[in-house]
């Protein structure tokens, strides 16, 4: 290809010469002007007879995309509650004023304040979780994969963990149980059958190496019709001290037919692990509570350390379990979500939306949402959402999930859905703006 073609393209000085640019930080439009010569030299050398378009315009359009934060807010109008791909639980107003307090100054994370000497990271959230579960003690780290592998790691190490093979589950992020066994250095022992196992098959297995036995939840796998499964309390009575990965952290009943922390406690587990940001609706967390021994042993190996949690997590979680223990539980997004009637709510909704341009419609419609972040498996939540139809409802979900802010609708067969279950309070002004945007485009193309 003749070098002519490349005098199209002005150098990267030239370029920052030009007055539309001048408005930028430097280093920014330094950046966006060598990427977007850098492809449009690719561009000639593939398709020599490019028209090249205006430069400085993509220069622009790169250094705008360069300067937008990649974790921003969305709004999720799927009527997914924990959405893994948007963040699961939004916190509560506690939750969010607790952790701005700490976030922007110096905090007592580790310091003892009556005493001046250093203090305990866990001691604001220890006696909540004390209180809520009715465990003896409580360590906190960064997600409940991390509490099962610190588990199963400090307390069965080159020994045999005996589990379920209907339960050797995989879930989000391909978290295999058995990969997760083998990692942590304890060797799994697999009884039962996939959709049978009874407390017999424990039993049986049970040897003198033998460290633990396993309940896991099964996230989002379900097993229906001819199944059983041994009660915490039938496991509890074997011997070796029962572990259950409870998963979804629910704290309060309820809650679809999820086992209750305190209550799976109660009936005879050594220790449970769960979420902090599923149904218990606070900051990812991961949480071992149980017998202090287990716990205290947990807390002394190596791999804690690595795994523990910063002031922002601390003080989101503490804020949560307060708004628990205090009973104020539609304080809590999540809770609240679950439990809500949308049927008043899509209708409001619609009614802000108001008529589309042609061809567009919008209707009132019975559907079906989830729980989502491998919670309630199988559990629908009825609902009523705002169907949109009559254009390219897969070009307008595009259109919402590209602007400022993005909006996260579903498309359902011929219907752009919108659901209000997960539209927060004080969204819905937001998201009928976003959507008259994105249909404006629509007919200006």
């Amino acid at each position: 290809m003749s070098p002519e073609r490349f005098r199209q393209l002005p150098s990267v000085d030239q370029a920052l010469r030009d007055p539309a640019l001048a408005g930028l930080p430097r280093g920014l439009a330094l950046r966006a002007a060598r990427a977007v010569l850098t492809k449009l030299r690719r561009a000639l050398v593939e398709d020599p007879d490019l028209i090249v378009p205006d430069v400085i315009a993509q220069i622009v359009a790169e250094a705008r995309r360069q300067a937008t934060p990649h974790l921003r807010r969305v709004i999720n109008a799927t009527g997914i509650v924990l959405h893994t791909n948007l963040g699961r639980a939004p916190l509560s107003t506690a939750a969010q004023a607790a952790i701005n307090e700490v976030a922007g100054g110096y905090s007592n994370a580790e310091l003892d304040l009556p005493s001046g000497k250093r203090g305990g990271r866990l001691d604001g959230v220890r006696g909540l979780l004390q209180a809520l579960t009715g465990c003896q003690d409580a360590i906190v780290v960064n997600n409940n994969a991390a509490a099962v592998v610190l588990v199963l790691s400090a307390l069965a190490q080159g020994r045999e963990v005996i589990v379920s093979r209907g339960e050797l589950v995989e879930i989000g992020g391909s978290f295999r149980v058995p990969e997760i066994m083998a990692a942590s250095g304890a060797r799994l022992r697999e009884v039962g059958t996939t959709n049978r196992t009874r407390a017999a098959d424990y039993a049986r297995a049970i040897g003198g190496d033998t460290a633990l036995l396993m309940r896991v939840h099964p996230s989002n796998f379900k097993i229906i019709g001819f199944t059983e499964r041994p009660t915490t309390a039938e496991l509890a009575g074997l011997g070796p001290p029962l572990v259950e990965d409870l998963g979804s952290g629910a704290l309060i009943p309820g809650l679809g037919d999820e086992p209750v922390v305190g209550e799976v406690l109660r009936d005879g587990a050594a220790l449970v692990c769960f979420s902090g940001d599923k149904l218990l609706g606070g900051p990812q967390a991961g949480i071992i509570a149980g017998q202090k021994g287990l716990v205290a042993a947990c807390r002394a190996h190596p791999l804690y350390r690595a795994l523990r949690v910063d002031k922002l997590t601390l003080a989101g979680l503490e804020a949560t379990l307060r708004v628990v223990l205090g009973g104020n539980l539609e304080e809590l997004p999540t809770v609240r979500m679950l439990k809500m009637d949308t049927g008043p709510a899509a209708k409001a909704l619609a009614a802000r939306i108001g008529a589309l341009p042609a061809p567009w419609t919008v209707s009132l419609e019975p559907d079906v949402g989830f729980t989502g972040g491998g919670a309630l498996p199988g559990e629908g939540l009825p609902t009523t959402v705002v169907a949109l139809r009559g254009g390219d409802v897969e070009a307008l979900a595009t259109r919402l999930r590209l602007g400022a802010p993005p909006v996260v609708a579903r498309v359902r067969r011929d219907a752009l859905v919108l659901d209000p279950r997960t539209v927060l309070p004080g969204e819905d002004e937001t998201l009928c703006v976003a959507l008259r945007l994105a249909l404006s485009a629509e007919m200006g193309q």
